[in-house]
């Protein structure tokens, strides 16, 4: 019907529309054929549905009895072009282009084939076709197709995609609603400008008017690919339930499978890409990753050669190779093959936009920043460009603290406020961590801190969306979130950097080379010998889900990383890949955790390295099963961990046979937990300190906010007890690395009983949570003077200072009274501030007079003055 509309608008035919109409439907009928003809729409659906070869064999009969049908035409070049019959593709579109003089179309398809062959010349010269025809004749361009077709030609020509967006691409949509062609188009462009949210709310508006369409759910699954793994794999299962043979999602699918390292699951989807197109360029591109990541040079190669094999300038290629590497972690051989990209095609924008995050991930900042800027001045909507030239000013107003061995940079007020303490830990990380590695730094590390997620976002990811991550590193730069950061979410930012560093020491050594769940079970392992409150420790959860099975196989753990279940999960494969490392430090020594690291700097695959350095793979899977349970068991031992399996209702009968299920498992965790709670909640104190007691006695390793610990503090002062009070809570402290409540009451209570060390003690602690708040360094402050210790107490006041503290005279003052202790002229100018804040402060006016005098009497004495001259 569409193309009968089309003729009675054509003006030729327009002044006598009922001759036309009849004159069209007889020649229609002496080209019939004697059998029935299949219609366009049964064609396509032969294509959209994945039956490529049975669509090529209808496309050509059709074309052959209706040379005139364009739609035919573009089937079948759509359909040799997808199976890879690329020359017989572009024969197609050359004869069709001499009979053909006004098809814009026609023109876009061929420039795909002419590109599939390597002939830029010819594919540039169709974009030019369709700009000339499309100047000369616009009013012959109004059909939503064509507005499409143009609106991609445009594009590709360097037209405005907003102007593209609203006055192509609206107008197709506003004349065909349900046109796929452009539903793909307007999410295409947001995926090309990486807007990931945009292109998602397009092709679900698609889906509601096509929602069998597997491109759709395919666009709607790259959308989904930078942030929501699972809701991706659900449109790829979408796609392919309704096209087995869809190529693109087949590519993503692999894609996602070589992250998870399965890379024998990745080269079986992409055979199946080469059963439809032996020589579809990006099935060999992740060919040729593969056999990197493989350490299989001769077969990298060969998959190099076969992905340019018939368009040997191909820059996408070299692109998608050099991007999954850099997913991969390997920036430099990345990086490498971005720069190759370029020398086929230097306009081509992508490679120049990754190799700029590769850059900056390689801590080569200046180029890097240099790159992105280029990105952004010549595609003003690519977001992730965007979002780094944002970025870049954003941190041009950070400070930068330096010593040998590291380059540190934050915001300047928490520069001011742990700025120091930063370096120094990031020192002591590295005198323990590269010693015991036999590492020597070659250049300094790049640590950044941020005190916007969303600036590390962009700074770690390209895109302000944070998966969760509280620090990544890259080899030699570290980025990593500041507590202001993480709004309500209290986090440890030493066990950050110390974990972060381990990265550093392993990925330096390895060059990269190491599956995720040793990288990540090396530093976890080497926070908990650093500091045992610090790193992911066994608990009742993670006690459950060892024994019940759920225990990911060694040489499948990578996987948990990528696609986990839950934030849970995801939490535990941290936990079980340091369980991993400790039970090969231990079975095998340390020193065979080292040389697996040296096998993997040559690019050995790690299973087989394990293999090489312990024992076979089946051996050591069922080894470290058993490691891990008896892990699990010894886990509070006297503890019973049966849970209830009794819903919390207040219906008939459920308190009681609650409180009988209670009363006959007196060593039950979670019935003492619960008696425990419900004691402390009615304030019954002396009730609930003994099942508080017995829990700390048989768990003592049991921490967080509602642990047994803070309950058992809080019964004892409500009691009256601060004695016993403040054991509970040291207890609790020297196990929890967040413990904020506990720091602060010990801090009190030990400033009370005059035990300056453990006021320190507790005020470190505290800073090592939130060094953003006034409450540690006050105390800091009280028990580095108490002690003697001038250069801390001096630190922490000013400390105090940068927080805005609400007695801003009183800090003034005493570090006025301290720098003036030392001769510092500086207390001048403080007691001076203390003064302007409250004029009639005594002490302070006493210290300025102390200061005055002490100016006058250390002034040298005036020479004599000479005897007249006699005359």
């Amino acid at each position: 019907m569409r193309f009968v509309h089309r003729l009675v608008r054509c003006p030729l035919l327009a002044a006598r529309p009922n001759r036309a109409l009849w004159i069209w439907l007889g020649l229609w009928l002496l080209a019939v054929p004697a059998g029935r003809a299949m219609e366009i729409e049964e064609g396509r659906a032969l294509f959209l549905s994945g039956r490529y070869p049975e669509c090529v064999a209808a496309a050509h009969a059709e074309y052959k009895e209706r040379s005139y049908s364009e739609q035919w035409r573009l089937l079948l070049v759509d359909a040799l072009w997808t199976v890879g019959r690329y020359a017989e593709a572009r024969a197609i579109v050359t004869n069709a282009l001499a009979q053909e003089t006004s098809s814009v179309r026609l023109r876009l398809r061929a420039r795909d084939v002419f590109l599939s062959l390597g002939d830029t010349r010819q594919a540039e010269a169709m974009i030019k076709d369709i700009a000339m025809l499309v100047t000369s004749r616009p009013w012959a361009y109004r059909d939503a197709s064509d507005l499409v077709a143009v609106g991609r030609a445009a594009l590709l020509n360097g037209s405005d995609p907003r102007q593209v967006m609203d006055r192509l691409y609206a107008a197709a949509k506003k004349a065909e609603p349900g046109l796929r062609d452009v539903h793909l188009a307007v999410g295409e462009l947001a995926l090309d400008k990486h807007d990931y949210r945009l292109a998602g709310q397009l092709f679900q508006e698609g889906l509601k008017q096509l929602p069998d369409d597997p491109d759709l759910h395919w666009g709607l699954a790259q959308a989904y690919a930078p942030s929501e793994p699972p809701l991706m794999l659900a449109s790829i299962e979408s796609a392919l339930r309704r096209n087995s043979n869809h190529v693109g999602c087949l590519l993503l699918l692999a894609d996602h499978l070589i992250d998870a390292e399965d890379y024998a699951g990745a080269g079986k989807l992409l055979d199946r890409v080469r059963k439809v197109n032996p020589w579809r360029p990006e099935a060999w591109a992740f060919e040729a990753v593969i056999a990197h990541l493989r350490n299989e040079p001769g077969q990298e190669q060969a998959a190099m050669a076969a992905a340019l094999k018939h368009w040997t300038n191909n820059p996408a290629v070299p692109h998608l190779a050099g991007r999954k590497l850099s997913q991969k972690y390997r920036f430099r051989e990345g990086a490498a093959l971005q720069r190759q990209a370029l020398a086929f095609d230097p306009k081509h924008l992508p490679a120049r936009a990754q190799l700029a995050q590769d850059l900056l991930r390689l801590g080569e900042d200046r180029e890097g920043w240099e790159l992105a800027a280029q990105v952004h001045d010549e595609d003003g909507y690519d977001v992730t460009a965007l979002n780094l030239v944002r970025l870049r000013e954003t941190m041009s107003q950070y400070r930068t603290l330096t010593n040998r061995h590291f380059v540190l940079r934050m915001t300047r007020h928490e520069a001011a406020l742990y700025g120091p303490r930063a370096l120094e830990l990031l020192e002591s990380a590295r005198e323990r961590l590269c010693a015991r590695y036999g590492l020597e730094l070659p250049h300094p590390v790049s640590i950044e801190i941020f005190a916007d997620q969303r600036d590390f976002a962009v700074r770690t990811f390209g895109m302000p969306e944070n998966h969760g991550f509280l620090g990544v590193c890259f080899g030699p730069v570290v980025t990593a979130n500041s507590p202001a950061s993480r709004h309500g979410q209290r986090f440890n930012w030493e066990a950050v950097l110390w974990h972060e560093f381990a990265h550093v020491v392993t990925l330096q050594l390895t060059r990269n080379k190491m599956p995720r769940w040793l990288s990540e079970g090396i530093s976890v392992y080497e926070e908990r010998l650093a500091n045992p409150a610090w790193g992911e420790q066994i608990n009742p959860v993670y006690r459950e889900m060892i024994l019940d099975g759920s225990l990911a196989p060694l040489s499948g753990l990578s996987a948990a990383f990528l696609n986990p279940r839950s934030a849970l999960h995801l939490q535990f494969a941290y936990y079980q890949a340091s369980l991993a490392v400790q039970f090969l430090a231990e079975r095998f020594g340390f020193q065979t955790l080292r040389a697996l690291l040296a096998d993997l700097a040559q690019g050995a695959e790690i299973n087989r390295v394990l293999e090489k350095r312990t024992v076979p793979m089946a051996s050591l899977e069922k080894e470290f099963e058993a490691y891990a349970r008896a892990a699990a068991q010894r886990l509070a031992p006297g503890l019973d961990f049966e849970k209830p399996g009794l819903e919390d209702r207040a219906e008939a009968g459920a308190p009681a046979a609650r409180a009988e299920w209670m009363r006959t498992r007196p060593t039950n965790f979670w019935a003492l937990t619960w008696q425990a709670g419900a004691l402390v909640k009615e304030k019954k104190w002396a009730e609930a300190q003994p099942f508080l007691e017995k829990l700390t006695n048989l768990y003592p390793a049991c921490v967080g906010d509602d642990c047994a610990y803070a309950l058992l503090a809080e019964t004892h002062r409500a009691r009256g007890d601060t004695h016993a009070e403040r054991r509970a809570l040291s207890q609790w402290a020297a196990r929890d690395n967040r413990a904020v409540e506990a720091y602060g009451r010990l801090m009190e209570l030990a400033t009370a009983d005059g035990d300056w060390a453990a006021v320190e003690e507790n005020a470190r602690r505290y800073l090592a949570v939130d060094p953003l708040v006034p409450l540690p360094y006050r105390f800091l402050a009280a028990a580095s003077e108490a002690r003697s210790q001038t250069a801390p107490a001096l630190q922490a006041y000013r400390s105090l200072l940068e927080l805005d503290p609400p007695n801003p005279a009183e800090v003034h003052y005493k570090l006025a009274r301290l720098l003036h202790q030392q001769g510092d002229a500086a207390a001048r100018r403080h007691v001076l501030e203390a003064l302007a804040e409250a004029p009639r402060f005594p002490a302070a006016l006493r210290l300025l007079l102390d200061i005055h005098d002490q100016g006058k009497t250390s002034q040298p004495n005036p020479p004599p003055e000479a005897p007249p001259q006699r005359p």
